[in-house]
């Protein structure tokens, strides 16, 4: 009898699709692919975004809501502190994701660790820091925390039906599936989250000016948020380059960046500066690695060293400057090639009933104010049913004043004690609840004047009922209410901001040429692609230039120490050097070799040089086919600082020679069968794409090629008459002896 065919199972106890055992043979059913990723893959994607990585209207993602919830049932709201490893044991009851990422959240929430402008849990002994990669926080059994005051703000009323609850992960106990902030935490927290194809990144706001914002909003949601929401602020402070249409913006989309960068001071005295305030998005030690390679590769000869002199005051970042140097021009330039300024960007990613969307800081506001609102409506339904419960009671209570003697005769006279409800229920007609409180109370409390103050006591129930009920019923009672509790927060928890706002146009921006030494040079390149920039002054005291074995000059011609060249290959890319960047050399130095320096691809090597200037004027392409390509140099002018660009030339045939012209020439052109043809550069129209072909000039006979190409004016020729033409292509003339002087060597 044939077995029954199993399917396999996998980690979690469910069938794996596709995949069948029969005895101990495995078949592989065929399952198409959108079938698997649906099946397998989209649960994980969705249970990423949903349930770890992109924070709620409260500000919280699950694994923070679960820690604090954890703190809250052990009572270090208002308790003593308690061990970290006992905080992180108790989360796995609702948290079953590893002891070590519950207290690395921890660690993140701690004001110890310096990473929220409004920390929630107040803790004792090393947290590590936020602005420090290598200072480490210390193992869980030696700290201790409990929840800071804020966090009372968090769980306000969170017993009062404001919130749902859902079982845990084993259903032994509950906890809130969010927590009812009175104040928009969700703008003052900064977070951070990736999930699967999306991302999550809210920066800081202050708190006093959040709570302002909401209360703003509240009364008019047309305001301008600038006005009481100028810019994000951040725990490290430092400064925002302050531009308001680009936050505005940001603050409208959801999304954006702005930049952030270090405080400092000089100290004239002992000549260092001292860097007290880092971004936000770095380290001390990024900012070192960086400062320390600058120095190694001789980049900052303005610094003698650098220290990190943090201490329990603060941060201190300390850079030892030599004599002459000027301190702003020096931070200018370290602004703009070290992370001491930043780009913070904005991505605010939010999950609003369990769907992720990217809101501004408007829409974030009209959620949260939905939302809170809701929650005072459940408050207050809850106060509402409770007092409702406590009148419904009193009203029992006042027909027993009626007749007290009545009641206990009653009582007296039941045999069994459980009819003693059903007997006061028929007695004085009130219901089971009624006559359940009357019989529950104590002999000493039959009297009149314990009864009658109970009595009194419906006529406040009875207005407050009513005051509930008008609240319930009115958006503005209700509005109130909101505001009042944002008002409480940003009384007893603002402070003032960490973060200072410097104006884009206060901002002087560090310009490398303006520091650059300008001065004439004299540039050599060889046949085997070594380059070296020697200033006059060299150049006269030096003897003959040095070259490798077989090597020699390819290129000779003057530029400046700030110019650019452009370096033409036999890949047909472009690379793009600034003079100042390489050393001054000397007659007797090889010089820098350009493929090592350029980093170009193997086999490549340059086969010309030229500095564009200004981008004016052309290039001219010589091919081994006997087609010249006029291209304007403009065609290779960038706006960005590209230091390769591919596609530089023709790749229908082997380039001969490349020349820039500023101005028309004649040129002789020379072919491998001895023929010679003089032709003028006004005759070549110019081109627009780097990659065109040109036009045809020498015409070839098979197997041959355009050999040379070189200026009529130095080619001495006797009669040039006769290697003019007046339409081209022309095959050219054969060069005779006596048709030339002394040549020169042809410009290859």
């Amino acid at each position: 009898m044939a077995k029954k065919k199993k399917e396999l199972s996998g980690a979690s106890g469910r069938p794996v699709p596709g995949v069948h055992v029969q005895g101990l043979r495995a078949e592989i059913v065929r399952q198409k692919i959108p079938d698997t990723l649906e099946t397998n893959y989209m649960p994980y994607a969705m249970s990423v975004i949903v349930s770890r990585a992109i924070p709620e209207i409260d500000g919280f993602k699950p694994a923070h809501r679960k820690l604090l919830y954890t703190m809250y049932k052990m009572g270090l709201l208002t308790g003593a502190r308690t061990k970290s490893a006992n905080i992180v044991g108790q989360t796995m009851r609702l948290h079953p994701h590893g002891d070590q990422t519950i207290y690395d959240t921890m660690v993140r929430l701690s004001r110890g660790n310096e990473s929220l402008l409004h920390p929630l849990i107040d803790s004792k002994g090393n947290f590590g820091k936020a602005y420090s990669r290598d200072m480490a926080y210390a193992a869980s059994r030696y700290t201790e925390a409990k929840l800071d005051a804020i966090c009372a703000e968090l769980f306000r009323d969170i017993d009062r039906d404001t919130v749902d609850f859902a079982d845990n992960y084993d259903n032994t106990t509950k906890e809130p599936t969010l927590l009812p902030t009175t104040f928009p935490h969700v703008l003052t927290a900064a977070n951070a989250g990736i999930a699967v194809g999306m991302a999550s990144q809210f920066c800081g706001f202050n708190l006093a000016e959040v709570c302002a914002t909401a209360i703003a909003y509240l009364k008019d949601p047309d305001i301008d948020l600038l006005e009481t929401l100028p810019a994000p602020d951040f725990p490290s402070g430092g400064e925002i380059v302050y531009e308001p249409d680009a936050m505005r913006e940001i603050y409208r989309s959801g999304r954006g960046s702005f930049r952030i960068r270090a405080r400092w001071r000089h100290d004239a005295k002992a000549n260092l500066i001292e860097v007290f305030e880092l971004p936000y998005t770095t380290t001390v030690e990024a900012i070192i690695d960086k400062l320390a390679d600058l120095m190694r590769a001789g980049k900052l000869r303005e610094v003698s060293d650098v220290r990190d002199e943090t201490d329990l005051s603060g941060l201190k970042l300390t850079l030892d400057l030599k004599r002459g140097v000027d301190p702003v021009k020096l931070m200018q330039r370290l602004m703009k090639v070290t992370p001491l300024m930043d780009t913070f960007s904005c991505n605010f990613n939010l999950l609003i009933a369990g769907t992720p969307y990217v809101l501004g800081i408007r829409e974030i506001l009209e959620e949260w104010t939905a939302w809170r609102t809701e929650c005072v409506r459940r408050r207050l339904h809850f106060d509402l049913s409770r007092l409702r419960e406590k009148l419904h009671l009193l009203r029992g209570l006042k027909q027993i004043l009626l007749d007290i003697d009545r009641a206990i005769a009653i009582i007296r006279g039941t045999e069994a004690e459980a009819e003693v409800v059903p007997n006061l229920m028929i007695g004085f007609g009130i219901d089971e609840a009624q006559a359940e409180y009357v019989a529950e109370i104590r002999l000493r409390n039959i009297n009149r004047e314990y009864i009658l103050k109970r009595v009194e006591e419906t006529t406040r129930l009875e207005a407050e009922i009513a005051d509930l009920e008008s609240a319930l019923a009115s958006k503005a009672r209700l509005r109130d209410l909101i505001i009042a509790d944002l008002k409480h927060v940003m009384k007893k928890y603002g402070a003032p901001r960490k973060t200072a706002l410097v104006h884009r146009h206060e901002v002087v921006h560090y310009n490398p040429e303006e520091h650059i030494e300008d001065y004439p040079v004299h540039i050599f390149l060889s046949r085997g692609g070594y380059l070296k920039k020697i200033t006059p002054l060299s150049l006269r005291m030096s003897g003959e230039q040095k070259y490798k074995e077989n090597d020699g000059p390819s290129q000779v011609f003057e530029a400046r120490n700030r110019d650019e060249l452009m370096l033409f290959t036999n890949r047909r890319q472009c690379y793009k050097l600034r003079l100042f960047e390489l050393e001054d050399g000397k007659a007797s130095a090889l010089g820098d070799y350009l493929p090592a320096k350029l980093e170009m691809d193997e086999g490549e090597s340059v086969i010309f040089v030229c500095a564009p200037g200004d981008y004016s004027g052309w290039l001219l392409f010589f091919f081994e086919n006997g087609k010249a390509a006029r291209i304007e140099l403009s065609a290779y002018a960038t706006t960005s600082n590209r230091r390769r660009l591919t596609g530089a030339y023709s790749d229908k045939s082997p380039p001969v020679m490349a020349l820039r012209l500023t101005e028309e020439r004649e040129l002789l052109l020379r072919s491998s069968d001895g023929r010679g043809l003089l032709v003028h550069t006004a005759s070549l129209s110019p081109k627009t794409t780097r990659t065109s072909q040109g036009v045809s000039v020498m015409a070839l006979k098979n197997r041959h090629r355009l050999q040379s190409v070189e200026p009529a004016e130095s080619a001495g020729l006797v009669r040039p008459a006769r290697f003019r033409v007046r339409t081209l292509p022309a095959a050219g003339v054969a060069v005779r002896p006596e048709d030339l002087g002394d040549l020169p060597a042809p410009l290859i």
